[in-house]
């Protein structure tokens, strides 16, 4: 049998002015704009869940601090939780801030949830909250979190693929919680979004991500099993085990009921969402404590055991010796899952060295982290980088950084003009994964590789300040490169757009009676806004040899610049970029040369 026992949440002495949830929360919707919901932010979260998993059933207790971030003060605030739960009160803990009555909730669509719609809870303010100011609250709410491909279905996506992919829930057969985006189970503020709208729903979670990363976040799990307890809990991807407690012990351990309970201390949520996973299974440790994962499946945690291992090595060389936490990965059938050093995703028996390539990017996150999310995401799309070349070559690594590089060129503003996002204050992944890994593979470029190294291990230890990785770079590469993190870290100014202008090649005179070779002069122009620094190659015959030469050159936004090449053979082609520096309509160029005339 299910045990009987609630929790209860009671009103302690600074929670005075309770305001109460209207019956079943089908009351009139309450007219609110979407500019009073965007301007709310979260900055603390402690929450106190209570799970009843045989029911789909979860109860909260949530206090908050919500911060006014709109252009006005706000004469109400409105709080959203998945269409499956319901409000029941909720309180501003000095008791002197909400409007007495009932308090209104109904249903707005919005596929910020997987049910397709959510829970809202509209509260008005005795004193309108002022630009920038704060507001601490408490709220308690339920239901059934069960598990639900409506939104997708509702767009045209088979039931089978809709469940593949909102798998979230509360359920006897497992509890697993993502966040904003997949399911509301914490209470959240923001305009509807919808899966049709293109792009909207997945900017708007990273937007929801870079403003709350901030935040500082607890959480004290209850949860009532029958049977074996469950083992451990990730909250935020950190792991707790659970103390259980067998509320019956004359009966067999499969008809036992019991109570298991997790606490989380309070810490920065960083640019994530919070997400809580409850497992049945502890996790078992390989590759020397590298990896912990939890699968019934023990040949697929081996293997992926001795892909970390083939991967660790160019980890160990790029980033230092030891990682930083064990990467966990939780056995799901389900669309996996990633958050940080943390990875849902189905485990399948594998050749270790197809594995290897899947599981850089995570594992990255094991080996290094920053509080500035285009290095904490950007270094690991870089790694992944880096493992294409070393396991397919240079030419692979390039092909993949121009297929992703699409993608950037694509939203990126044109010159001139404004609304893309700096690295420091991307939320949106193109920026802060595939934009920030160019960048890095261009100052890779720029300064070399030993620099490189030095400057990411460094940084790892200490990991703070806006300009800490720029300071640490420019001191292991011993040169200024504000010229290049003006441009393209702390200031979008989209992507160059470069052209071969002229190449003048010139036969240079005999020396000693021996052909002394050619000087190739090649003018590059930049229509872009962007500083690009360039590789320039003249070659002849093959791309190997004695017959290519490259130097490098820095083209300023909105100029143009030229660069002389000494080329012992007679050259036959200039090249201008090799794909490593990104770029409007694409990252090579070429021009063919016909000697003594210029091109």
């Amino acid at each position: 049998m299910v045990p009987h026992g609630k929790v209860l949440f009671s009103r302690g002495e600074d929670e005075a002015a309770v305001v109460q949830a209207k019956g079943a929360g089908s009351g009139v919707p309450v007219e609110i704009t979407d500019a009073e919901r965007d301007a709310v932010t979260f900055t603390a979260y402690a929450l106190d869940v209570h799970l009843v998993p045989a029911r789909s059933e979860m109860t909260v207790r949530a206090r908050m601090t919500v911060r006014n971030d709109g252009a006005l003060p706000l004469k109400r605030i409105a709080l959203q939780v998945s269409s499956g739960l319901l409000w029941e009160s909720l309180a501003e803990v000095s008791g002197r801030g909400l409007e007495a009555g009932k308090l209104a909730q109904h249903r707005i669509d919005t596929d910020a949830d997987h049910t397709g719609a959510a829970t809202e809870a509209v509260v008005s303010l005795k004193t309108p909250l002022a630009v920038g100011a704060s507001l601490d609250l408490v709220g308690i709410y339920g239901g059934k979190l069960a598990q639900s491909g409506e939104r997708l279905q509702r767009i045209g996506a088979p039931a089978e693929a809709a469940e593949a992919a909102d798998w979230d829930q509360v359920s006897a057969e497992e509890v697993a919680l993502r966040g904003y985006g997949d399911v509301l189970w914490y209470p959240v503020a923001g305009a509807p979004v919808f899966l049709g709208e293109g792009v909207k729903l997945f900017q708007a979670a990273g937007r929801t991500k870079l403003r709350q990363q901030t935040a500082r976040v607890r959480l004290r799990l209850e949860m009532e099993y029958v049977g074996e307890a469950p083992q451990t809990a990730y909250f935020c991807g950190r792991k707790q085990g659970l103390n259980a407690v067998s509320e019956n012990q004359n009966v067999p351990v499969a008809e036992s009921p019991g109570v298991a309970t997790a606490e989380w201390s309070e810490e920065t949520l960083g640019f994530r969402v919070p997400s809580l996973f409850v497992t049945e299974r502890a996790a078992m440790p390989v590759a020397g404590g590298l990896v912990e994962a939890v699968s019934e499946r023990e040949d697929a945690v081996e293997e992926y055991g001795q892909a970390a291992r083939l991967a660790s090595p160019m980890l160990q060389e790029w980033l230092g010796r030891e990682p930083m936490r064990a990467l966990t990965v939780l056995d799901h059938p389900g669309q996996p899952f990633e958050d940080k050093a943390f990875l849902v995703t189905p485990m399948r028996a594998a050749d270790p060295t197809a594995l290897a390539p899947t599981l850089v990017h995570t594992l990255s996150h094991a080996y290094f982290r920053s509080p500035q999310v285009w290095l904490d995401e950007g270094v690991a799309q870089f790694m992944s980088l880096l493992w294409v070349e070393k396991a397919q070559g240079r030419g692979a690594a390039l092909s993949r950084m121009e297929e992703d590089d699409r993608a950037l060129a694509l939203i990126e503003p044109g010159a001139g003009s404004q609304g893309g996002e700096s690295l420091v204050e991307a939320s949106d992944e193109v920026y802060y994964r595939t934009k920030a890994a160019a960048v890095l593979w261009m100052l890779r470029d720029i300064v070399g590789d030993p620099a490189m190294k030095s400057a990411l291990a460094e940084y790892r230890k200490s990991g703070n300040g806006d300009r800490g990785f720029q300071r640490l770079l420019e001191a292991r590469a011993n040169r200024s490169l504000a010229w290049f993190f003006d441009d393209w870290v702390y200031k979008d100014k989209g992507l160059p757009d470069l052209s071969i202008v002229t190449v003048n090649p010139h036969e240079m005179p005999e020396v000693n009676g021996r052909a002394a070779g050619w000087l190739v002069a090649v003018e590059v122009r930049n229509e872009g806004d962007a500083v690009a620094e360039v590789p320039v190659t003249v070659r002849a015959g093959s791309m190997s040899g004695d017959l290519i030469k490259t130097e490098r050159l820095r083209v300023a936004g909105r100029s143009t610049a030229s660069t002389r090449i000494v080329f012992e053979g007679t050259p036959e082609e200039v090249l201008v970029n090799d794909g490593t520096v990104p770029e409007v309509g694409g990252g090579e160029h070429r021009r063919k040369i016909v000697p003594g005339k210029p091109q």
